[in-house]
């Protein structure tokens, strides 16, 4: 079995232990492992979300008072993805994880015994920014997977990813009304510095020559993305992609609240189990890209995305459509996320550098669309906010189209 250190200087995004000699067995606890880490991190960036209430009522305000925090999580995310995430084609990972694992958890448990609203915010913006650890994962997954299964493995983290944001708020809210908002913060933080230390534990040790500063990965991100067409093309059309879903899924708890409906923010916050569709899409989606390859996948995923925009419409009236158009977009999203991003952990040699890109192409994209939609519903109600997905999906797609 080739040691880490003779894979070191072969950057490529090549299977550092063939799985031939590896244990099946061992292959895929170590796969689950991983993606339960992913899920149980990825739900500390949406974890304060659905505990806006409580945490109101505990500090003696309003609900709108404390919304705020929920952006705090979100700039919190995007600063960890630029400095952390490119790390992992300079760093061995197994330290990185285990350091990251620990701010993460520290900063949870400052926050459960947050006395107001600005220490509280404080805790969220470290959380979300150490809780990057999915993103460093996620490139050791595709590098240690067999090339013919690759998709598939990327496919078990990204679907371990969903049910993470997913679970943040469903089971947040349930546990925050059963044994109170700080109670999840520290639950939540412990679980992230068992599965974290766990995770590192199991990670393979590795020695990268690194060249130039420990944060130069950031600088490299334009010139990374302009001289690698297929990384730029999965760039874009994720920003497309996620700020269509973006733009209807952060509205839709406005329309279901609102006169048209009338329903209790517990009722509508049950709409976020429709996120579990990713659960069974992501691994079927997997074998479509091994099988038939990333660009045919994303344009189904873009033509499932594309109906279900008149069905979100249709649902201003018919909560029927709001079902059908909920578990489309939610297949759509995750089909399309990985295809993408098993494309551009692929297409260059740094692809932890080629991740990072990625991932805040389509974050940006979703914090675009949501702005524009929330200013949207307020002039032109849900037709508004279903007109910026269209155009959403129509320039992800248009731009690519154009640059060959």
């Amino acid at each position: 079995m080739p040691s880490p250190t003779s894979t070191t200087s072969h950057r490529a995004p090549e299977i550092r232990v063939p799985a031939r000699e590896r244990p099946a067995a061992s292959g895929r606890l170590f796969l689950l492992l991983i993606a339960v880490c992913t899920a149980v991190t990825a739900a500390n960036i949406y974890l304060a979300a659905p505990l806006f209430p409580l945490i109101a009522h505990d500090f003696g305000t309003v609900p709108s008072a404390v919304a705020w925090i929920a952006s705090v999580a979100q700039f919190g995310y995007a600063a960890g993805l630029l400095f952390f995430a490119p790390l992992g084609d300079r760093v061995n990972r197994r330290p990185l994880v285990a350091l990251l694992s620990l701010a993460t958890a520290a900063a949870l448990g400052l926050g459960a015994v947050a006395p107001g609203t600005a220490a509280l915010a404080a805790a969220v913006f470290v959380a979300a920014a150490a809780t990057v650890i999915p993103q460093l994962l996620v490139p050791l997954v595709a590098e240690r997977a067999p090339a013919h299964h690759r998709a598939r493995h990327v496919a078990a983290v990204i679907a371990g990813l969903f049910t993470g944001i997913v679970g943040a708020r469903v089971v947040g809210s349930l546990a925050g009304q059963a044994f109170g908002w700080r109670w999840v913060f520290a639950g939540s933080g412990a679980l992230t510095l068992v599965l974290g230390l766990a995770t590192a534990l199991a990670l393979p040790s590795e020695r990268r020559a690194r060249t130039g500063a420990l944060f130069s990965g950031i600088t490299e991100l334009p010139g990374l993305v302009r001289r690698s067409p297929d990384l730029w093309r999965a760039c874009v059309r994720q920003a497309g992609m996620f700020g269509a879903w973006s733009a209807l899924w952060t509205s839709l708890a406005l329309l279901l609240t609102g006169p048209a409906y009338g329903l209790s923010t517990a009722t509508a916050g049950l709409f976020g189990l429709f996120g579990l569709t990713a659960t069974a899409v992501a691994p079927l989606a997997g074998g479509l890209v091994d099988r038939f390859g990333a660009a045919k996948v994303v344009r189904s995923a873009y033509l499932l995305a594309a109906v279900s925009v008149p069905l979100f419409w249709l649902g201003g009236q018919v909560l029927a459509a709001l079902f059908v158009a909920a578990v489309a977009i939610h297949a759509a999203l995750v089909a399309s996320h990985v295809a993408n991003q098993t494309l551009a952990l692929t297409t260059t040699s740094a692809p932890a550098t080629a991740n990072t890109a990625y991932v805040v192409a389509g974050f940006t994209g979703g914090a675009l669309a949501s702005t524009l939609a929330g200013m949207a519903f307020t002039h032109w109600g849900w037709g508004g906010v279903s007109a910026v997905a269209g155009v959403w999906l129509v320039l992800g797609w248009a731009t690519t189209a154009v640059r060959r």
